[in-house]
């Protein structure tokens, strides 16, 4: 194996051991403050706290931007791009609510992770058509009550290198629209450049993850019809920036 190759993967494994070693430090603090969902938000305080300790102790660093002032005390469905393990990191630390995520339910199975898909977290099986309905009534009963909704709409971290946009579901859109809410595109521009999926096929290396949040697009006067063309709008304003940013051709995939 080539030395930069070998540094490279070890480098992702000293980001993954971090991110283990210190949700095993703040796991008593977790524990407690997921036995109820009013504990909630100082699970996210707690989840940010890690996420930021576990980065910084690899050399990996955010820098966050708005396109515009977002107004915090409304709640929202946020749709990143994925390309990495990083923009769940990434996306916490930039979110200002209490929030939740969606996630696949092979989480269920990763200690210490799965804590947070017992409790405030969602898991999903997206081939299961009775298991993504599920997922998203308790969505939107969490949304209901204030909790902003962090998904990502092409259910994966696509295959491809370097990264496109694979095609976006429909759930969150059509949510969106039923409850009325701000639909916030994310674009994680380069967080692929610092480490791609989990890092462990190609490693990772120190760096600057920019993540970008574009401005709310509201959904007040759409109707379920609309669903369609939200998402194209979102996948849109995410492909443009991300495919600029990186000197890509744009995706063909809708």
């Amino acid at each position: 194996m080539p030395m930069k190759l070998f540094l490279k993967k070890l480098h992702a494994r000293v980001y993954r051991y971090s991110v283990a070693v210190f949700i095993f430090i703040f796991y008593p603090l977790l524990y407690l403050f997921s036995r109820k969902p009013s504990g909630y938000p100082m699970m996210n305080k707690i989840r940010k706290l890690c996420g930021f300790l576990s980065s910084t102790t690899a050399g990996i660093f955010y820098h966050i931007e708005y396109e515009q002032a977002i107004d915090w005390s409304r709640t929202y469905i946020v749709c990143p791009n994925h390309v990495s393990n990083l923009d769940v990191t990434g996306t916490t630390l930039a979110m200002k609510n209490n929030f939740h995520y969606i996630g696949k339910e092979e989480l269920l199975k990763k200690f210490p992770l799965n804590l947070f898909f017992k409790t405030i977290d969602i898991p999903v099986n997206r081939e299961s058509k009775m298991s993504s309905f599920r997922a998203f009534k308790k969505a939107e009963e969490n949304l209901r009550n204030g909790m902003s909704l962090i998904i990502f709409p092409e259910g994966k971290i696509p295959d491809d290198y370097p990264p496109q946009l694979n095609p976006f579901k429909n759930g969150p859109f059509r949510l969106a629209i039923e409850l009325k809410l701000p639909i916030i595109p994310v674009t994680c521009i380069n967080t692929w450049k610092v480490l791609w999926d989990t890092g462990l096929e190609i490693g990772s290396n120190p760096g600057i993850c920019d993540i970008y949040f574009h401005k709310p697009i509201e959904t007040t006067n759409m109707t379920v019809e609309d669903a369609d063309m939200l998402k194209d709008l979102v996948f849109n304003t995410i492909d443009q920036k991300f495919s600029s940013a990186n000197n890509l051709n744009p995706s063909t995939a809708v």
